[in-house]
């Protein structure tokens, strides 16, 4: 487990927007009363995404919010990887995945493409609009490799096609996530081999059955 610390670079305040507080309240009223603490992960999550990161400050606004100690609140934000705890790229937050089956299909490359273009990790670009890093497992093995950016992922990647993808978040653009060779889902290169008849899956072939012991119509309308 690695040490996770607030930035020392903090914000003097933060503030929810208004449609930002009133999600906040939304997840609060998911839980009985007494346990709108419950909702902090979804909280902290929608920080982070008003954002771009978590700070100190936020986490005031939080740990008031919910009525929690700040020192919980700050437990959470440190233990959970998914909060960044420093600002990150305005344009990507780009995730290698640096786990075994990614690494074998040539992760290492995408991490060459990102330290010659965006500098070390866990640091922003000099121009600020790009931020990465390198993780765990995110569970798309079959499409290694990969990386997350922002919300998505994008996979089958090489160090041609990362670039591209580089290219496109920094002039502005959101690129289709997905496989990079077009692959459907996690189907072999070329397409699926298995269940290729629709008629398999999609109920054409489901014959009527009578369930037993149901009540006749006419119980139902007299009761």
């Amino acid at each position: 487990m690695s040490v996770r610390r607030l930035s020392p670079n903090q914000p003097e305040s933060f503030a929810f927007k208004p449609e930002v507080l009133k999600e906040a309240q939304r997840w609060m009223a998911n839980y009985p009363a007494g346990k709108q603490q419950s909702a902090v992960i979804p909280i902290l999550w929608l920080v982070q995404k008003q954002e771009g990161w978590v700070s100190e400050p936020a986490i005031r606004a939080v740990a008031e919010l919910l009525g929690m100690p700040v020192i919980r609140v700050l437990e959470i934000a440190t233990f959970y990887t998914m909060f960044m705890l420093e600002p990150v790229g305005t344009h990507a937050l780009v995730q290698v995945c640096g786990t075994t089956p990614c690494m074998v299909r040539g992760a290492g490359e995408l991490m060459d493409v990102c330290k010659r273009r965006i500098g070390p990790h866990d640091h922003r670009s000099a121009d600020g609009k790009f931020y990465w890093q390198e993780v765990e497992c995110m569970g798309a093995c079959s499409n290694a490799p990969m990386a997350a950016i922002n919300d998505y992922y994008y996979e089958d990647l090489d160090a041609a096609s990362f670039e591209k993808l580089l290219d496109q978040f920094a002039a502005g653009e959101t690129p289709a996530p997905g496989s990079a060779i077009g692959r459907q889902g996690a189907s072999p290169e070329g397409g699926p081999l298995t269940l290729t008849d629709a008629s398999l899956y999609d109920g054409s072939r489901a014959k009527k059955i009578k369930i037993p012991n149901l009540p006749s119509k006419s119980s139902k309308e007299t009761a």
